[in-house]
């Protein structure tokens, strides 16, 4: 695939990022040592990011706010090459802020997501927009969406629809989107072990899976950490096992594991052996400290 040769549309959240990594172990209600980092992230961001760097052309479809965090993430998101032309700034909005905390080995402590702005990316505001997005090869989107938005995208996208579960709350709003479609289904959903029992209310990530399957999704990814990825469709059950990495953080690594999947499915990989590639990517992602990783554009498929 030349670079840049094939349109993915990004939908979603674009935050500052400002994360804590602990430098002793974590004392409740205690001022403990470590390093602050800032950065740009949201989750749509990141993967919109990481399609740049695998070779996309990316159009990213968002709200700035009218703040100084709007601003610093408009000109990174330009810097970076994205295509803003259908993205909004806007004047009465706070922009998306995210802060996380982890331990001293890289995993998450707590996390607050201040993202009430994708909340006015409304059925609306993506129906102006949808001839735009049915012109990419795909539509990449992540859950902080409301549910009638992404039960709009599914209701209205003509190419694959992808999208990231985001979180346990975020999850729950793909589930109720996809029980107020009218038609069309979603092509593929990524989700975290959590996510995924939640979401359904079912006891185990193959049952989940096979819940989210009958309510209309074609593929499903249901990353498992040290566990792994399960990998379902109507014809196939796969795990793959994880492999072992020098977790420096953990934001991000599942943004970059859609990104790849979208990615090597329009490369014509094949389902479901393009999560080995995908957990490649997300490998890669956790081993830096930063929430996407350049390296990402040196790893091969196979």
């Amino acid at each position: 695939m030349n670079k840049k040769a094939v349109v993915v549309t990004v939908v979603g959240g674009v935050n500052v990022d400002i994360s804590a990594a602990l430098a002793s172990t974590f004392v409740h209600g205690d001022s403990i040592p470590g390093h602050v980092a800032v950065g740009y992230g949201g989750v749509a961001r990141n993967m919109a990011h990481n399609l740049l760097l695998l070779g996309h052309e990316v159009r990213l479809v968002t709200l700035f706010g009218g703040d100084a965090f709007g601003a610093m993430c408009r000109e990174e998101c330009r810097r970076l090459g994205m295509d803003l032309s259908m993205a909004e700034c806007r004047s009465d909005l706070r922009n998306g802020l995210y802060m996380c905390v982890n331990d001293q080995t890289g995993d998450m402590i707590v996390a607050v997501a201040d993202t009430d702005i994708i909340e006015q990316l409304s059925p609306a505001f993506l129906a102006e927009r949808i001839e735009v997005l049915n012109a990419s090869a795909a539509v990449v989107a992540d859950a902080n969406l409301s549910t009638a938005a992404l039960a709009y995208l599914m209701d209205n996208c003509r190419v694959p629809l992808m999208v990231d579960a985001v979180s346990t709350a975020k999850a729950a709003r793909v589930v109720e989107a996809l029980d107020e479609k009218t038609s069309r289904c979603l092509h593929t959903l990524k989700l975290n072990r959590i996510e995924a029992l939640t979401a359904t209310g079912t006891s185990s990530v193959e049952h989940a899976a096979q819940a989210l399957l009958a309510r209309g999704v074609g593929r499903v990814y249901v990353t498992l950490g040290a566990g792994g990825v399960l990998c379902c469709d109507r014809q196939h059950m796969v795990y793959y096992p994880s492999q072992p990495v020098d977790v420096v953080n953990t934001t991000g690594a599942g943004d970059a594991f859609l990104a790849a999947v979208a990615h090597a499915q329009l490369a014509g990989v094949s389902f479901p052996q393009l999560a080995i590639y995908a957990q490649r990517v997300a490998r890669a992602t956790l081993a830096v400290e930063q929430s996407v990783n350049p390296e990402i554009m040196n790893i091969s498929f196979t």
